[in-house]
């Protein structure tokens, strides 16, 4: 399976394991990915995901050859490239707490799984790298939004339209990444700062999640506030905050 997971009490590590193509985001890989989140997504034993790259490469993007096969000169349906999304739509998608942990390059449809992960962690070899225009594709999969959220208007106009490459340190400064760690303990802190968020009750945590998806939606403050107090009146309700108050 080109896709390793290990747990980490409950915080799972997947590392996508395919270092001769870069880590590409071929068909294989996208099912393995999909099936593989689904399946942790539903295990209770798992409480957030943390997601990195085999070798030197965090995430090349998406597989050359099957991007050709899609392109009208080989009678392909350019919709299909729908299908490769699934990649890292299962990462956005996912009710649990997510981090990249960026070891190297993350190119094109790679960078968008990073971008779709609440938090980023990177070392020195980390180089995000948008790279569809420069390939000769306009930029897909939510790319230029999740882009422009993170790092505003300037910074997306420079990688998406000039091929402007960030590493791994300058990402903290541009608000693409949370940290930039030396690359031996890159892993191991993402895990630490995952498992933070996997101690609380994961029905908490998947709605504090939803929150933070909502948030963007809201058409006020005051529609945000009541979100906020229904939301915050269930915890009420589910006695976890006297468990924790009471702990010796």
């Amino acid at each position: 399976m080109p896709l390793l997971v290990e747990q980490h009490d409950r915080v799972a590590v997947l590392t996508i394991d395919d270092p001769d193509r870069k880590n590409a985001l071929s068909p294989e890989m996208v099912d393995a990915i999909v099936s593989t989140v689904g399946r942790l997504n539903d295990d209770e034993s798992v409480g957030a995901l943390v997601v990195t790259g085999a070798g030197s490469a965090f995430c090349s993007g998406a597989d050359l050859g099957n991007l050709v096969k899609l392109t009208a000169a080989e009678g392909g349906d350019p919709t299909e490239v729908r299908a490769i999304y699934d990649g890292f739509l299962a990462f956005r998608d996912s009710p649990l707490p997510t981090i990249a942990a960026v070891n190297g390059p993350a190119v094109g449809a790679g960078m968008n799984l990073a971008l779709v992960c609440d938090v980023r962690i990177t070392c020195p070899a980390a180089r995000f790298d948008t790279r569809f225009a420069q390939i000769g594709l306009h930029p897909g999969g939510g790319h230029v939004w999740m882009l422009d959220r993170l790092a505003g208007p300037q910074t997306t106009a420079a990688m998406a339209l000039f091929g402007e490459r960030v590493d791994g340190t300058r990402a903290v400064d541009l608000g693409l990444a949370w940290s930039c760690v030396d690359a031996d303990v890159l892993v191991d802190t993402a895990v630490a700062m995952a498992t933070r968020a996997a101690s609380v009750p994961r029905d908490l945590m998947t709605r504090v999640k939803q929150t933070l998806r909502d948030a963007p939606w809201q058409p006020d403050f005051e529609a945000a506030v009541t979100t906020e107090l229904d939301r915050q009146a269930w915890s009420f309700a589910q006695g976890y905050l006297n468990e924790r108050v009471r702990r010796p």
